[in-house]
């Protein structure tokens, strides 16, 4: 049995992404679950039965977790991260890692001195969209990869009616929101995907959208990597009609995925195929991402933690229109 089904797993925060990982470790087999949050309220869809409610550090130090899943507003994640890798737990931090560029150095230290495994929860890396072009750009099957864009815009009212998005930590500057920070999952992808250095960006925010927030509300980003592939990222979350898109343009194909119809359209000259994926759950984006960050744990290095570091922390520059190295 794989050691960590018996070993106790913290949870930070218990809000929907934070019941989200509960239910799936629970699913995968992991049973002895801390929970440690700052409001007692009642949880939505998980039974707090089975549950061990933590409510100080100092609690969670006596309990030795192995690993932690922190799932707190954005603002939270680099010094609750730190104090994790501090102690030796590995961490699986969701995104971003921070709203400012400040603390990279201290967390990549505190790896190289306890050897804890460090990752970001981008799980649209586990998708079988990215797997695939990921295997045409790989394999040259339509030639070289010349460029890219994306473009992700929903409504952020819509994403929790059970509560006012105006409280919510991405309509608050403050707690680290704002549309670039929070749908960075599409920046993400973009330099996992190219595989190439980035090496020259520009962004453009707007703040002009009627939503209550004191953050950008959209964003867009223009990226060239050292390979000569460029790419546009839009992002914004003031958009009544969800619209969720990537195009690959490659030499011999263009290359089409609708997130929201599960379709990847192929056209090459005259001809055009579609590929669905009909069983594809969201949620299986997730359970991918915990299986992985559990083989890590155990196998990944200390040089791979801190490049997760350092690209994440990327992706915080890209968001606020600082340079990065």
């Amino acid at each position: 049995m794989n050691i960590f089904h018996t070993d106790p797993l913290l949870v930070i925060g218990a809000g929907s992404i934070g019941e989200r990982h509960i239910q799936n470790l629970r699913s995968l087999g992991y049973s002895n679950l801390l929970v440690l949050r700052s409001r007692q309220l009642p949880m939505r869809n998980v039974g707090e039965d089975s549950l061990e409610i933590l409510t100080s550090w100092d609690e969670v130090m006596e309990r030795k977790p192995k690993a932690a899943f922190i799932c707190t507003p954005t603002s939270m994640h680099p010094e609750q991260s730190l104090r994790c890798l501090e102690e030796g737990i590995h961490v699986l931090v969701e995104k971003p890692i921070s709203h400012t560029p400040d603390c990279m150095d201290l967390l990549i230290n505190a790896v190289k001195e306890t050897g804890a495994w460090f990752q970001v929860g981008y799980m649209m890396r586990y998708h079988p969209f990215v797997a695939q072009v990921l295997d045409w750009t790989g394999n040259g099957r339509y030639g070289n990869l010349i460029s890219f864009s994306t473009y992700w815009g929903e409504h952020l009212p819509y994403w929790h009616p059970w509560e006012d998005y105006r409280h919510s930590y991405a309509a608050r500057k403050e707690l680290g929101g704002g549309a670039a920070l929070t749908l960075s999952h599409d920046l993400d992808l973009a330099l996992h995907m190219i595989k190439s250095p980035l090496v020259s960006h520009s962004s453009l925010l707007s703040f002009r959208s009627g939503l209550e927030v004191n953050t950008d509300s959209g964003a867009d980003f223009l990226l060239g990597f050292e390979n000569g592939i460029t790419g546009h990222v839009h992002l914004n979350f003031f958009q009544k009609t969800p619209r969720r898109e990537y195009r690959f343009e490659f030499e011999e194909a263009s290359v089409l995925y609708r997130y929201f119809d599960n379709e990847l359209e192929i056209i090459t000259g005259k001809e055009k195929e579609v590929l669905v994926y009909p069983k594809f759950d969201r949620n299986h984006l997730f359970l991918d991402q915990t299986r992985d960050f559990f083989r890590n744990v155990e196998q990944g290095s200390i040089e791979d933690s801190i490049d997760n570091i350092r690209n994440a922390f990327r992706i915080v520059a890209l968001c606020l229109g600082e340079p990065f190295h």
